[in-house]
């Protein structure tokens, strides 16, 4: 419960002291009037009970102050992920928050920076307030605020646009364009859903051309400072072997002859991801589609699989999938699919159907052979 203490000053004035403790530490406010001192311990005992009471030094801790202690105490993070955070922390949400204390966040100053941002960058903007906000959630549940001013609806969402999906017939193109030493990479990125970074990581001992399988282990990726870094996949379903189309099979048993080193550990793909990067604008410029993407062949080949009748759990071991939200956005409809839905459907009609005039029955011509002339 909170204190109340009436003192008298050296020139004989009151004044109402109210402790009570907040997170661990004993918290002292002063009044001049019994009055306001008696609102004031009323209202944080009440806040106590509530879960919404903090600590009004820590609170006035500036955001960059704060940030800062967040991400040091992120030792699970990933090496691109805590660049990315650092990124956003520095391009987009210090500029305008990192002087000011947590406690004078406001939910309309939050608002303004995410539209502001939004106009130009709605991806960017999507990524920064989710990292603000679980910054400040943080800080909700260490006590140092009492409510997080990150309420604006659906700012977390990236509304990106729907990603193409190339046929067949262009990742043959686009393997082509490529390098002779990087045409495998197309293949598998499309024909077994590889990642970039699961490609860069591929050993030649994760390479079985006997059970036609591949194993992904380690991604393989490089950091903004340009660090090359080698890691298991983030998720126990991205560590999977996924079974390779026999018609890539030659392609693969060529390149391994060819361009990788006899050593069990030596790299099927020896580049760096620019390099990669730089073989892939040039084929995809080369075959008139410079709005592709190398993520949108792993994007094209689980939209295949899909196609075929692929469950949501064989899309997510396929694609390493930790969960089914992302596997089920490959179960949209392709135009083959559904002229192939449309032939399917037209083996259940009837033998005879409406004459599209008179309305009379006729024979169709598909009918079964044994099928009975009428009035037999």
């Amino acid at each position: 419960m909170a204190q109340l203490i009436k003192r008298t000053t050296a020139t004989g004035e009151n004044r109402y002291d109210v402790r009570t403790r907040i997170a661990g530490r004993v918290v002292t406010r002063t009044f001049k009037r019994r009055k306001d001192a008696d609102v004031y311990a009323n209202t944080t005992e009440a806040d106590k009970l509530r879960g919404v009471v903090v600590d009004p030094r820590r609170a006035r801790v500036t955001l960059k102050e704060y940030a800062g202690q967040w991400l040091a105490h992120r030792p699970d993070l990933a090496v691109r992920t805590r660049e990315l955070y650092s990124w956003l922390l520095d391009r987009h949400i210090l500029p305008t928050f990192g002087d000011m204390a947590l406690a004078d966040l406001s939910p309309s100053a939050v608002r303004a920076w995410h539209a502001a941002l939004a106009v130009d960058h709605p991806t960017t903007a999507a990524k920064a307030y989710r990292l603000l906000s679980s910054i400040l959630r943080t800080a909700l549940t260490d006590e140092v605020i009492a409510r997080n001013p990150c309420q604006v609806k659906g700012a977390a969402v990236e509304k990106a646009p729907e990603r193409p999906v190339v046929s067949t017939a262009e990742v043959e193109a686009l393997a082509e364009a490529m390098p002779e030493h990087l045409q495998v990479a197309v293949l598998l990125a499309a024909w077994c859903q590889l990642r970039r970074g699961e490609l860069l990581g591929l050993r030649r001992r994760d390479i079985d051309i006997l059970r036609g399988a591949v194993s992904i282990v380690v991604t393989r990726t490089t950091t903004m400072a340009g660090k090359t870094v080698e890691k298991e996949p983030k998720t126990d379903a991205g560590r999977r072997t996924v079974a390779i189309p026999g018609n890539i099979l030659p392609v693969l048993e060529d390149h391994l002859d060819h361009y990788v080193a006899p050593e069990p550990d030596a790299l099927v793909l020896q580049v760096t991801s620019r390099a990669l990067g730089i073989g892939w604008d040039k084929a995809r410029l080369r075959i008139g589609r410079p709005d592709l993407r190398l993520h949108d062949l792993r994007h094209s080949g689980l939209t295949w699989a899909a196609a075929t009748g692929a469950s949501v759990a064989e899309l997510m071991r396929r694609g390493g999938h930790a969960s089914p939200a992302a596997a089920l956005s490959y179960q949209h409809a392709t135009e083959d699919r559904d002229r192939a839905l449309a032939d399917a459907l037209a083996e259940l009609a009837p033998v005879t159907r409406i004459h599209p005039r008179d309305g009379r029955a006729i024979e169709d011509s598909n009918s079964a052979p044994d099928a009975k002339p009428a009035g037999t």
